[in-house]
């Protein structure tokens, strides 16, 4: 191992666009989509649409960023600059901590799926095994993991198109008794819980986006950021309504929302119960090349702004130093060695742990993203008109969308603290945000002056 100066650039377009494909299509839309549905109904599709504009404008802005200044570290460098330090340093930190967390929902979801197989053989087993696997990827040059994502994320791509298909042809032919467009309004109405059980959604929702940042990222290791960066973002809202909103239609009209339970994946479950049994080991293998797939992806991410963060000396110095193929071996490693919690969660608690995990980890994400919006904000605020009009991929819709966008993700902090099972993801984020700015006075501050 050695202490190379600086990041390889490695990753051409087809792998950053396939790498957000990655971390925004895994176990929010594979298991997580079961709670989602359960809370608004057919309703969760106006939650999936509304929430997915939302994350593009956060998208547009972060690109507005990354394009105009491609640098390791991405929104947590913006933040510092545009915000101050105190504000770099937390959305470093939180971002890591979202990737921590995400990560953790992953595993734990891997195991449930293998359940599906191996009912007899313990979760945690399973979930050993991942991290160890991921781990090792990671210390991979970074052409190689991003052809591993590329090629894992294609698996998913085309699971999802064929699934969708299928459940086209299943309304049409008649395959199955009850199925059909009317199964959106039959059980109960399309808004059978109204505008709260949207809103309590949101919690879910969100949580599914999170990770699709990694694109910001990446521009540091890609090799023309100006002409990837663009491309990868502005497939996001096809990636969403595709992905998202018509693969949950299609699964909500072949089969009845309120029978959606959370035992292992509902996309399983579903062709499982309508006695197409083959495509639902096919569809298991998927869900689970999915989660592998999402940790790949969120392990990167994490490590990545360990190594930016570090070059800032608001990290640990050791996280600075790279193998010779350019990867941040120690912030792999780091990862990995936290990921094993996620072992010891699996083998002490029970599947309902799922929930309280993605709700910590929806306001970790819904705060790195608040402040990708506000560093974007305040970027054109001090920017001078002439050189704003030389940006190279503005954000649309300037001024007004990006303030609409800062006051939803503020409204999603407050329905976190609204409902009863979500309240401990508000409080567990409050704790972790003051911890942060404590240790920024004690250490990183104090530090700073001294050297001064």
């Amino acid at each position: 191992m050695q202490n190379t100066s600086q990041l390889k650039r490695g990753l051409s377009v087809r792998h950053i666009r396939f790498m957000a494909l990655g971390s925004a299509i895994g176990t929010g839309l594979f298991y997580g989509s079961a709670g989602a549905i359960q809370a608004a109904g057919p309703a969760v599709l106006l939650a999936y649409i509304i929430g997915g504009a939302a994350v593009f404008m956060v998208m547009r802005a972060l690109g507005e960023m990354a394009v105009h200044n491609p640098v390791p570290g991405s929104f947590s460098h913006y933040a510092s600059h545009y915000l101050g330090p105190l504000a770099g340093f937390l959305t470093g930190w939180t971002y890591i901590f979202e990737m921590l967390v995400v990560c953790l929902a992953d595993v734990t979801a891997f195991g449930l799926y293998m359940k599906f197989w191996f009912p007899h053989v313990d979760q945690w087993i399973w979930v050993l095994g991942i991290v160890f696997f991921i781990g090792a990827i990671n210390l991979c040059n970074v052409k190689v993991f991003g052809e591993m994502e590329f090629w894992l994320s294609i698996i998913k791509v085309v699971a999802i198109i064929a699934m969708i298909v299928g459940g086209f042809a299943i309304m049409m032919y008649g395959f199955e008794q009850g199925t059909g467009f009317s199964n959106l309004w039959e059980h109960g109405g399309f808004m059978p819980n109204g505008v709260t059980g949207i809103i309590a959604s949101f919690t879910v929702v969100m949580f599914a986006f999170g990770g699709i940042e990694v694109i910001g990222i990446t521009a540091s290791e890609a090799k023309n950021p100006v002409y990837s960066i663009p491309r990868a973002i502005n497939a996001v809202p096809v990636r969403i309504l595709l992905f998202y909103v018509l693969t949950l239609f299609v699964l909500m009209c072949i089969y009845p929302w309120n029978q959606v339970g959370q035992n292992g994946s509902p996309f399983v479950q579903i062709f499982s119960s309508l006695q197409f049994n083959y495509a639902a080991h096919i569809l298991n293998l998927v869900v689970i090349t999915a989660a592998i797939s999402a940790i790949n992806s969120d392990i990167f991410g994490a490590g990545r702004m360990m190594y930016g963060m570090a070059q800032k000396k608001q990290a640990p110095a050791f996280f600075n130093k790279l193998t010779k193929h350019g990867v941040p071996w120690v912030t792999v490693l780091v990862m990995s060695v936290i990921l094993l919690v996620g072992v010891w969660l699996n083998y002490i608690l029970p599947e309902e742990i799922f929930l309280i995990i993605a709700s910590i980890a929806t306001f970790a994400t819904v705060w790195v993203w608040l402040m990708i919006l506000l560093s974007q904000y305040m970027m054109r605020q001090k920017m001078p008109a002439e050189e704003a009009k030389q940006l190279q991929f503005p954000v649309p819709f300037w001024p007004i969308a990006p303030m609409l966008t800062i006051a939803f993700m503020a409204f999603i902090i407050v329905v976190l603290g609204y409902f009863p099972h979500t309240r401990v993801a508000l409080y567990v984020g409050l704790g972790w945000v003051a911890l942060l700015t404590a240790c920024y006075f004690l250490w990183v501050k104090k530090s700073g002056e001294k050297k001064a």
